[in-house]
Order: C-alpha cells, then structure tokens, then sequence
C-alpha cells in the first residue's frame, strides 16, 4: 500500500480510532507528538466512484494527497486522519456503506465521528489546540468539525470542497442530499482565522467554490489564495514545504 510506504519512510505508523459510528485510520510519527496545538490533516474524498454511475466498494486514495502534505510538515506537530472507511482492514470495517463516500459524505454521523477522532488524537498529544488542514471534501469537514469546536485556532483547505451546494450546481451532478454544507455554517466560524488555497486550473473544485463560501461572510472574510498553474492534484505537495510556515502564522487566539 503506497500510505503504508509513504508513512514507514518518514518514521509514522498507522493506527485506528474507534468512535461511535466507524472506526477511522489515523497516521502518526512512532515517536509520540506532544504539542500545545496539534496540526490535525484530513483527507480528501479518496477512490469515491470507479465511473460517473458506480460508487467504489473502497474508497480509500489511491493518491493520499493529505497524507502526502502532513509527512511534508516538519513542524513536528502533525498528525493524520483518514475518512470513513479509508485504509482499514476488513475486519475493522464498521457502517462502511457507499453512501458515506457519495451523497452521505458529509453527514452528521461522519462529522461527529471526525470530531471524536480529533478529540482522542488532541488528548494522545496533551494538546489544548488544534489547527485542522483539509484536503477536497476534507476540507468541508475540517469546517464542520471547526463549526463546532472552541479549540480550533486555524482552518486551512487545500482545494476544499467549502460549498458542496454550490458545487453540485456548477457541475450540474447530483446533490449531495443526506450531507452537511460547510458554507451553513459560516456564522460559527467567523472567529476563526481561515485560509484556503485553491487551484487557478482546477476543474473538479474550482475557485468559485471558495468564493461561494467566503461570500457567506462579512468582508473582508478568510483569504483565498489562487495558486497559478495549480489542478486539483498538482502541485501541491512539491509547493507545501515553503507553504507551511505561511499556513502555520495564523495566530493563535
């Protein structure tokens, strides 16, 4: 498994959190992270349909690319959490329906269990905060998450699928009908410092997505930043390196 490998050469193990609903595979370095504010990556969507009309069985990536960017931080306070379902064995597979990969992506049940996750991986840290980076669609639940959390002091998105509405609209698909939208909740992530990077050749979430939510807010409201010659897949993870220590001087509250 290309994670695995990824994981092993940088010195990080993978592990499983159990939350009320799925358990959920998290990345970490083998030697324990212990930090005052923990840098929590989501990922993205991963492998959610082998063609427009057929959901996968599995969705986990077959390009990690939240994964890609968390082993690219040398911050030393960065961990990694998966999606639903994403890297887990089957006999630790729980509620792994295709709905939670396609028009449940969002769903209260998903975000609840991100949130729980995040709680056991901030505690295993002894963390008081938390500065959460999503990928695509992990993105919209590193907001929600946010939406209703009092520890986060930054929310960062690469790509980030922030209005799912909005998206579903300019693609002309199918919406995503049992999911929550990151946009509904503006008004309870108002205080937190935000920004959100996209891609000016990115057609799967384009910049309008981000602007869509951003709209949601007062002005000036959190920065976008348009990334020239960036897709939804490149070049984030060669850009990352000389990005984090600009990610990371959102202040602290």
């Amino acid at each position: 498994m290309q994670a695995e490998q990824l994981a092993t050469k940088a010195g990080w193990a993978r592990t499983t959190l159990e939350t009320s609903t799925f358990t959920l595979a998290s990345f970490a370095p083998r030697t324990q992270v212990t930090t005052d504010t923990l840098t929590v990556y989501i990922e993205g969507d991963g492998f959610a349909w082998i063609n427009a009309s057929t959901p996968s069985m599995d969705p986990t990536p077959r390009d990690p690319l939240a994964l890609k960017l968390a082993l690219l931080d040398q911050t030393g306070t960065a961990v990694y959490l998966a999606r639903p379902c994403q890297f887990v064995q089957k006999n630790e597979q729980r509620n792994c329906n295709t709905r939670y990969w396609t028009s449940h992506r969002f769903a209260v049940e998903v975000i609840e269990s991100s949130n729980a996750a995040i709680d056991q991986l901030k505690r295993e840290a002894g963390a008081r905060h938390l500065k959460l980076v999503g990928y695509s669609g992990g993105g919209a639940v590193a907001a929600l998450v946010a939406a209703h959390r009092t520890d986060v002091v930054a929310l960062i998105t690469v790509a980030g699928n922030l209005d799912h509405a909005a998206w579903t609209s300019m693609h002309k698909i199918t919406p995503l009908s049992g999911s929550l939208n990151a946009a509904d909740a503006s008004a309870r992530l108002q205080s937190i410092p935000q920004r959100h990077y996209v891609g000016q050749k990115d057609t799967i979430i384009g910049e309008g997505v981000a602007r869509s939510y951003v709209a949601r807010f007062g002005s000036p409201g959190p920065a976008i930043i348009v990334m020239p010659d960036f897709d939804h897949h490149c070049c984030w993870t060669a850009a990352w390196p000389s990005l984090v220590a600009k990610n990371f001087d959102l202040p602290n509250r």
